[in-house]
C-alpha cells in the first residue's frame, strides 16, 4: 500500500503489471492510447482481486501507471509536431518529473483478476498504480480550449508512413 515518509516521499506500490506485445523494440508504439488497437492484459495483484468487483459493468478503464522504461526527467520540450519549446505540465511528453502516465483504454472482458483490454499504449511489465472505471460525465469535460493540441492530432491523422516513422524517432528521442 502507498505511504508517505518522514521525509515528504510518496511511496507506491503497483497493483497489477500491464502484458502488452509493446517493448522497445517495437516499431509502431501508440503515442497515445485513443490511437492504439493494441490488445493485452492487465493482470492485477491477487491481493487486489476483490477489488475488481463491478468493473465489468464498464465499457472503458482509465490506467494511471508507473513510466518504467522512461528515466527522463525535463521541465521544458519540444512537444509532437511543434517547434518551440514548452514546459513539460503543457505537453504530453513522457519525460515527467514524477514519470506518471494516464491512459483510457477499453475493457474486453474479465477473467478473475485479469483484464483483457484494448488500446494499450504501454510496454510490456508497465507497473499500474491504479484503475478507475471511465464515466463520461464525470471525466469528460465541456468547454476545454486545446484546439492547437487536437489540430495537431487531425495533422497525424492524415501524415502517410514516413512521416509517421518520424513521430516514432521523436518517441524515442523522448
Amino acid at each position: 500500500m502507498d505511504r508517505m515518509t518522514e521525509d515528504g516521499s510518496v511511496v507506491l506500490v503497483p497493483v497489477g503489471v500491464v502484458h502488452s506485445p509493446l517493448d522497445e523494440k517495437s516499431n509502431n508504439i501508440p503515442f497515445q492510447s485513443f490511437v492504439s488497437d493494441v490488445e493485452g492484459t492487465i493482470e492485477m495483484g491477487e491481493e487486489y482481486e476483490e477489488g475488481l468487483d463491478g468493473i465489468d459493468g464498464f465499457s472503458h478503464l482509465t490506467i494511471i501507471y508507473y513510466l518504467h522504461k522512461n528515466r527522463k526527467s525535463k521541465l521544458r520540450t519540444v512537444p509532437l509536431l511543434e517547434k518551440e519549446e514548452r514546459g513539460i505540465f503543457g505537453t504530453r511528453s513522457p519525460s515527467r518529473p514524477n514519470h506518471i502516465g494516464v491512459s483510457t483504454v477499453k475493457l474486453l472482458s474479465r477473467d478473475g483478476r485479469i483484464l483483457k483490454v484494448k488500446g494499450l499504449d504501454m510496454f510490456d511489465g508497465t507497473p499500474v498504480l491504479d484503475i478507475k472505471p471511465y464515466v463520461p460525465k464525470v471525466d469528460l469535460v465541456k468547454g476545454v480550449d486545446n484546439k492547437w493540441l487536437v489540430n495537431k492530432l487531425d495533422e497525424i491523422d492524415s501524415m502517410d508512413e514516413a512521416q509517421r516513422e518520424s513521430i516514432q524517432k521523436h518517441l524515442r528521442d523522448e
